[in-house]
């Protein structure tokens, strides 16, 4: 199963000089947490995510209308190719303990977005064989090796006051 099969074809996205508001906006309407990033070429130079921009607010003493993708996206773009096949574009979203990949040309021009939402809801798990390239063993334990680890230092159990 390719790439392709799977992707949104048409995500929602903006630029770096896309104030945070502007952003939050988009994913609002869109329904979407993350946004890829693209120049005046079309180009994908990175990806905002919500949480970049929760993070971003709340460390900040600024308002979202003052600040811009560009001042707080994740420049290192983890990618897929529309042809690519679908384990290796699962196994690249664990690896990198990513959600959502672009998926670019060989221009770096933005053609769709992948993410496990559309792996899960766009599969059918019951039809998936190992010769079509995927199983339903696959996308689970992509989504254990995604939601299993935490960061080091981060907060397990939210603490009464």
């Amino acid at each position: 199963m390719k790439v392709s099969e799977v992707m949104t074809r048409t995500p929602a996205y903006c630029n770096p000089e896309t104030n945070l508001g502007e952003a939050v906006e988009i994913m609002w309407v869109c329904n979407c947490g993350a946004l890829p990033v693209v120049d005046t070429e079309g180009r994908v130079v990175s990806v905002i995510t919500d949480r970049d921009i929760c993070i971003a607010l709340g460390t900040r003493n600024r308002l979202a209308s003052d600040l811009t993708v560009a001042d707080v996206s994740t420049q290192r773009v983890i990618s897929c190719d529309a042809n690519e096949d679908i384990s290796s574009a699962l196994t690249r979203m664990a690896k990198n303990k990513v959600r959502r990949l672009p998926v670019i040309n060989a221009q770096g021009k933005l053609e769709g977005i992948l993410s496990m939402d559309d792996v899960v809801g766009r599969t059918n798990i019951q039809g998936i064989s190992k010769g079509e390239g995927l199983t339903s063993e696959d996308i689970v334990t992509t989504l254990k090796t995604l939601y299993s680890q935490q960061l080091p230092g981060t907060i397990t159990k939210a603490t009464a006051a």
